[in-house]
């Protein structure tokens, strides 16, 4: 049995897990199976890379061994200690290290061959130059993305006048360069090839720059699927064929996952880059909110309604990611549905910060899947509903977005919680959502405030729940 043949096994196995580990990522059910698979798959990718070249990497064992320690390491720490609150950051910054390190790779290969120390075709130099490209931005997006969800950057602050203008004249800029690049051939020169990189760096920050904080689960999974590309484009540059497969997979995925959350928000992804929707502006309905009171519930009267209701439909938001509340959530049900009350969740697409990121916090505390309603099945069982529950939520149960046309939302497919016969609120304020929009449904005839901190809240009606 040859090295090669061992190699070539663990490639096919690498790549089998790593698409069951993606199939099985499809369901809460199974998403901590498919993860595992996925690391496994990883694992032996790994193994595979070191191994094949055997004759080129033989030297550098001490250098591959520590740095996979290193990283093992802080990898492990990270993610013990990551709370799910920060996951949206953390996958940002994942993102943004698979782009720089298919920087590194096309960098040190073009360093080669400008040198004269390899000899590569015009398709292959274009792999390279997309492997670079494709990396500087989903780096430097992919880290402005997570200074924006850590609240460490204001959006104004990042901006200029015309900034789509700017970014379209900087994207022309670099296609150009790097069709000269391909042109000019070995002429064209190392330091040139560091320029577009430069310029990709600053691209990739003022792509994401105007994009707004609402819009964020998308920007985070097109990142994702940019740092899929670039690691596929690295494998074709290497002839590594489970980084070809890999990168292909998390782009594909990446890419998928986009436009279906762009259908979601009934917008297209061109909008999304350039409308700058999630800013800071106010809309109609904001301004229209004027002197309108919001009426209060207290937690006493909260507590009875939802014990004496037949059905309850609890729509999470960040608010509950922030709050770290679903563990009082799932407390909550159980002492509900030991009443006879049904308990289900609405989940909107692009509730939280990154996709899935409701449906994550969910499974923490050990809530059924089946329990979890899409957009579509939770509309119909908010309409039948006694009680819908708003838990930090604000913009995916906006009214807005149906009826008023001046809204920067307007068409985006809601939870339509206001056709519940009566709405509590979970919010620590007035303030709109991360939108910047005001909210037409806290002032509605059948919504009720309950302001505070959403842990506090619902361990306080978990109380009152248990004395009733």
């Amino acid at each position: 049995m040859t090295l090669e043949f061992i190699t070539d096994l663990i490639f096919w196995i690498g790549a089998i897990a790593f698409i069951w580990g993606l199939r099985l990522l499809s369901s809460p059910d199974s998403a901590r199976r498919g993860n595992i698979i996925a690391g496994v798959g990883m694992g032996l990718a790994i193994l595979s890379a070191i191994f094949q070249p055997l004759g080129s990497v033989s030297n550098n064992y001490p250098w591959i061994i520590g740095a996979m320690l290193v990283g093992g390491i802080i990898g492990w720490i990270s993610a013990r200690k990551v709370q799910m609150t920060a996951m949206p950051q953390m996958v940002s910054i994942f993102n943004g290290l698979g782009g720089a390190c298919a920087v590194v790779l096309a960098s040190a290969e073009l360093y080669y061959f400008y040198e004269g120390q390899t000899a590569l075709g015009m398709g292959e130099l274009l792999i390279l130059y997309l492997a670079l490209l494709i990396g500087a931005v989903a780096f430097t997006g992919s880290m402005l993305a997570f200074a924006k969800l850590q609240g460490l950057v204001n959006d104004r602050k990042v901006t200029l006048p015309y900034h789509n203008i700017i970014n379209m004249a900087m994207l022309l800029l670099l296609l150009s360069l790097t069709v000269y690049a391909l042109l000019q051939g070995k002429d064209f020169g190392f330091e040139m090839s560091m320029l577009i990189l430069l310029i990709g760096l600053v691209y990739g920050f003022s792509f994401v720059a105007p994009i707004g904080g609402a819009d964020m689960p998308v920007v985070i999974s097109l990142l994702n699927s940019f740092s899929g590309l670039s690691a596929a484009a690295a494998g074709f540059a290497y002839d590594s064929r489970i980084m070809i497969v890999g990168g292909i997979l998390v782009g594909a995925a990446g890419t998928i996952l986009t436009v279906l959350m762009c259908d979601a928000m009934n917008r297209s992804l061109l909008n999304v880059l350039i409308g700058g929707f999630g800013g800071s502006g106010k809309s109609g309905a904001g301004r229209a909110a004027g002197d309108q009171v919001a009426k209060e519930v207290s937690i006493s009267d909260a507590a009875i309604q939802l014990f004496y209701s037949n059905s309850v439909v609890i729509v999470p938001g960040y608010g509950l990611a922030v709050a770290q509340a679903q563990m009082v959530v799932k407390e909550l049900d159980n002492l509900l549905e030991a009443n006879g009350v049904d308990v289900k969740y609405g989940i909107h697409p692009v509730a939280g910060r990154m996709p899935g990121h409701m449906n994550v916090l969910l499974a923490e505390a050990d809530i059924p899947y089946p329990k979890l309603l899409d957009l579509e099945a939770a509309n119909e069982a908010l309409a039948q509903a006694d009680i819908a529950v708003v838990i930090g939520a604000n913009d995916v149960v906006n009214p807005a977005a149906e009826n008023d046309p001046s809204s920067p939302i307007y068409g985006m497919p809601v939870l339509q919680v206001w056709k519940a016969k009566n709405v509590i609120v979970l919010k620590r304020s007035m303030n709109p959502g991360y939108a910047g929009i005001q909210n037409p449904l806290f002032f509605m005839d059948n919504t009720r405030m309950l302001f505070g901190d959403a842990k506090d809240s619902l361990n306080k009606l978990v109380a009152e729940v248990k004395n009733l």
